[in-house]
């Protein structure tokens, strides 16, 4: 890790750029003004100052660059709420919807859907499995598109195609169609969580995004609440043409068709072009952020950063834990089936899978607002919500089937270690800085998500069925495997922090510079703090991880 940036103590920058034609970094001679000789008088002591192609650096850096001083804290407050107005609703009904969406597959088992279109209980899995397969294929190219082109824009586009292949489900009479829409929703909500994590970091304080990230992902649990309501209200709709199940389908489409022109003509690309942020206002906006070390975007691809992602032990711990969390996740399929099989009617199961809504929103606002709250408290919080769902799985898998109540209760303790996950995705991009090292890295810890998501509906097969020990036993064994992940990747992070405190002070980038055409129609050069300059976390030692 060290090893990398010994290079860049040794050589001053004019060696640096020598040594590889494509080096960013070039010497500035000839562009001092008078009233900074002061300044390269003192850096003439060190090395000659750097000028950076605009491309290489953050796409904030020329807005936040030349400002001097620390934000006024009741401006950077008054910012936030305005950031939080305009984004976080919009955020909270897309993701209410995606999970919505993705659930009604669950919600229409118990409406019929299964009956119409003659689904054997493997063809029924294997739609749950190929969303997450078309989801796992396209995740990368999602994520390189949404560095590439305006996260805003390109998420709109995504759920636009949603909605359509969400409505025609209703068309579908058998396997084969449902099997095509499924792919298709898998492909477009890849960039959902990604676009995001994106946007969470371009707008938020690393301890603001735990909060945020809470925030918009329990809105899983608000739409449970929401589709159990209008589940209901399907399987009371009696037409000769269309059955309940078809219904779902259209009214959870046109809602995520609104939904798509929303995103399109409301919700901002960047900080630093957001429509409803003054020129001044985005200035706040993106130097309120710089505790943050990552920036904002930088829309130029950099192959060593992905390199750098792929040889990061922390990103694979991260994969890991998001593919072992994920296996359970299987039960979002399932939940309304095993709830069925305890002795419940159709209309019990579809109002009590409300409560699996209430418990998912409670136990994840409370987990982040103690992270947040506590610092360097992530990993602690995730490992105690893990405890009630091991809790869980030993009464499902020892009370008696004739108790009911019993097993419905540890079922609904299972839904408490969501927490976890929410919490890894929020400190994941806490930790993570260059973005194409935070793009490359979200694509493989969301396609850890979706390899767990896509071998999960696998466990449950007819011959473990109505028990399911086997199933139960392996998501007990992979949620004591992530608190241990939890624990594990604290302590790497931990490590690396104080091994970076015993370092010397790194000064290879404390001068750099772009040039922009100033007032007076001159060209100036203008510093451009290590904050902005898409370093990656390895890269910028003064970076520390947050814990």
């Amino acid at each position: 890790m060290r090893g990398f940036l010994s290079r860049f103590r040794w050589f001053p920058p004019i060696a640096l750029w020598t040594a590889s034609a494509s080096n960013p970094y070039l010497p500035l001679r000839t562009m001092g003004t008078s009233s900074e000789a002061s300044d390269e008088k003192h850096q003439s002591d060190k090395h000659d100052l750097v000028a950076v192609s605009a491309k290489e650096v953050d796409t904030a850096a020329e807005l936040a660059s030349g400002e001097q001083g620390e934000v006024d804290p009741e401006e950077a407050l008054r910012v936030r709420r305005k950031i939080d107005k305009h984004i976080l609703p919009l955020m909270c009904i897309l993701y209410w919807i995606q999970f919505m969406d993705k659930t009604t597959l669950g919600s229409s088992a118990i409406l019929g859907i299964r009956e119409a279109t003659h689904l054997s209980t493997n063809q029924y899995n294997w739609l749950g499995t190929i969303f997450y397969l078309s989801y796992l294929a396209f995740e990368f190219p999602q994520n390189l598109c949404l560095q590439r082109f305006p996260v805003g824009k390109w998420m709109s586009f995504n759920i636009f195609i949603w909605a359509i292949a969400l409505s025609t489900h209703a068309a579908c009479k058998n396997f084969a169609g449902l099997f095509v829409v499924r792919l298709i929703l898998g492909v477009c909500e890849g960039s959902i969580t990604a676009g995001f994590m994106i946007v969470s970091s371009m707008f938020y304080t690393r301890r603001e995004q735990t909060l945020r990230v809470g925030y918009w992902f329990l809105m899983n649990g608000t739409a449970q609440i929401i589709s159990g309501f209008i589940s209901f209200g399907a399987l009371h709709i009696k037409t000769k043409s269309f059955e309940p199940w078809q219904w779902l389908m259209i009214i959870t489409g046109i809602l995520t068709l609104f939904t798509a022109l929303a995103f399109w003509f409301l919700f901002p690309d960047s900080p630093t072009n957001a429509w409803f942020l003054t020129p001044a206002e985005r200035s706040i906006a993106v130097r309120r952020i710089k505790e943050n070390q990552t920036g904002v975007e930088n829309k130029h691809f950099k192959k060593e950063q992905m390199i750098e992602a792929l040889l990061d032990p922390k990103t694979w711990l991260f994969a890991l834990f998001s593919a072992l969390d994920n296996v359970p996740n299987s039960l979002t399929n399932q939940r309304q089936i095993i709830v069925s099989s305890f002795g419940f009617t159709p209309l019990q199961t579809t109002l009590l899978g409300c409560v699996d809504g209430v418990i998912e929103i409670v136990t994840i606002y409370t987990g982040v607002n103690l992270a947040a709250r506590w610092p360097d408290s992530r990993a602690y919080v995730a490992f105690v919500y893990f405890i009630p769902n091991i809790m869980g799985v030993f009464l499902i898998n020892f009370l008696p089937w004739s108790n009911k109540v019993g097993l419905l209760f540890g079922q609904w303790t299972t839904g408490v270690g969501t927490t976890g996950f929410v919490l890894s995705l929020s400190w994941l991009s806490s930790v993570t800085a260059g973005h194409t090292k935070r793009v490359t890295v979200n694509a493989i810890m969301l396609s850890a998500y979706c390899i767990g998501n896509s071998a999960g509906p696998f466990m449950w097969q007819a011959k473990y069925k109505p028990r399911n020990h086997i199933p139960w036993i392996i998501i007990g064994i992979c949620y004591v495997c992530c608190m241990v992940l939890l624990l594990a990747i604290r302590y790497v992070l931990s490590s690396e922090n104080k091994r970076r405190d015993n370092e010397p002070i790194d000064d290879t980038y404390d001068d750099v510079y772009i040039e922009r055409i100033g007032k007076d129609g001159e060209t100036e050069k203008v510093r451009v703090d290590k904050e902005f300059l898409d370093l990656t976390d390895i890269q910028n030692r003064d970076f520390r991880y947050v814990l």
